[in-house]
């Protein structure tokens, strides 16, 4: 959840059994990608017309796919590139 201006801690939901020790160890920390970086996204313009073209064809008003791509550190260390150079419809089942 984005609060404008604000950090919002995350949980996550109550379960019957746990993977890990539930109770909160260190600092609080951010865990948003432009709290410390500055996030830039690329995306090939062949997987837009696929997605695109997918998403005409598609009867359902709506339905699931997946983008798939890279993220990768800038040179200067500044900030991050989100490159999204696949697409991949998925499957029904």
């Amino acid at each position: 959840r984005f609060v404008p201006g604000m950090m919002v801690p995350f949980s996550f939901p109550q379960s019957k059994c746990a993977l890990w020790d539930p109770v909160p160890t260190g600092d609080v920390i951010g865990a948003h990608i432009t709290y410390y970086r500055n996030p830039k996204l690329s995306l090939m313009e062949k997987t837009l017309r696929l997605a695109y073209r997918h998403a005409k064809q598609n009867e359902k008003k709506s339905f699931s796919c997946f983008l798939l791509g890279t993220l990768a550190l800038n040179e200067d260390g500044e900030g991050v590139t989100l490159t999204i150079d696949r697409f991949d419809p998925g499957r029904e089942v």
